[in-house]
């Protein structure tokens, strides 16, 4: 049973034309876009179908038209998912907005899920009756069953009127200039290939808003850490924050920014740069104050390697150099 779905499996290929004919075939409703079930109840139905009795359907409300009771149909099915131990994660929040996308890609793996169970097998399930115990029930039944009639009335009508418009060919070809006018007047028929189109367009916008989304919340990330207290003020914070703060889109931010990292790795060599000399000075005077000791000590070994008699006439010459008796 599948219960976790890849993205890139071929469930998230089905088309939303194929979605909607299983929703309608199987519920007997007459949906025209994969949004009208973004209430919920379409899905708690579905999974009703394929887990009889599992679903609550008297807290199933197919009049739901706020968010908040839409909320309320996503909660069954939340418990529904919990009971058969489902851990597919329902993103409530961008569905209850009826966005094409996040709706189709959720149906697209309902479709999934329910074709997995039991080969999708659902004899002897009557939607219109078990619809009846829910909220708007009955009437989201009615609706469907009136679009559908007016769908076969509008196909029927066509065989109904080919023999009277057979009878008026005689006539229209009498005047040409008005069986043209008549044609120009009726509009062709294309609505559904522009429909097509426009779900496409708003498919491609929600996947730009969700990547436009996705990198602006790493741009905001970024941001924050530039403006943690303990490296806001470092150069190269300086410099992300000069290219995060660019309002124009000139390639030269980059080139300033790097340019203001070079400035800073001079300032702070220069600012390094006098400590070294304090460092050699220091080096040269305690060297030279150690070639002093090491002089004083050579000296005073000499001194105590004299015999007592060499001592005293060491001494005896410098008090006698010193004397004023030797000027006589």
């Amino acid at each position: 049973m599948a219960t976790n779905i890849g993205m890139m499996d071929s469930a998230y290929f089905v088309g939303r034309s194929e979605i909607l004919t299983w929703i309608n075939s199987t519920l007997q409703l007459n949906l025209s876009k994969v949004e009208e079930a973004c209430s919920g109840a379409v899905h708690c139905q579905l999974m009703d179908a394929v887990h009889p009795g599992m679903v609550p359907m008297h807290k199933v409300n197919f009049d739901a038209k706020s968010e908040y009771e839409m909320i309320q149909n996503y909660k069954v099915l939340q418990d529904v998912f919990n009971k058969l131990k489902i851990t597919k994660h329902i993103e409530v929040s961008k569905l209850v907005k009826g966005r094409p996308l996040d709706n189709l890609e959720f149906m697209q793996w309902m479709k999934r899920y329910c074709d997995s169970v039991n080969g999708a097998l659902m004899h002897g399930y009557n939607p219109l009756e078990r619809r009846e115990a829910c909220k708007g029930g009955k009437e989201a039944s009615k609706k469907s069953a009136s679009s559908q009639s007016s769908s076969k009335g509008s196909t029927a009508a066509p065989k109904a009127h080919s023999s009277h418009n057979a009878r008026r060919n005689d006539a229209s070809s009498v005047n040409p200039s008005t069986h043209a006018a008549i044609k120009a007047s009726k509009p062709s028929v294309v609505v559904p290939a522009y429909d097509e189109q426009i779900t496409e367009l708003k498919l491609s916008v929600d996947s730009l808003e969700k990547e436009r989304d996705f990198y602006f919340a790493k741009l905001r990330d970024v941001e924050i850490l530039c403006q943690s207290p303990g490296i806001e003020h470092l150069p190269i914070v300086g410099a992300i924050q000069r290219i995060l703060y660019a309002t124009d889109d000139n390639a030269s931010v980059v080139a300033e920014a790097q340019a203001m990292m070079v400035s800073a790795q001079q300032k702070e060599a220069e600012s390094l740069s006098p400590i070294a000399e304090l460092s050699e000075e220091r080096t040269t005077s305690e060297t030279q104050k150690r070639k002093n000791i090491l002089n004083l000590d050579v000296d005073a070994t000499g001194i105590a390697n004299l015999s007592p008699r060499q001592r005293l006439s060491d001494v005896s010459d410098v008090h006698c150099s010193g004397s004023p008796l030797m000027t006589y």
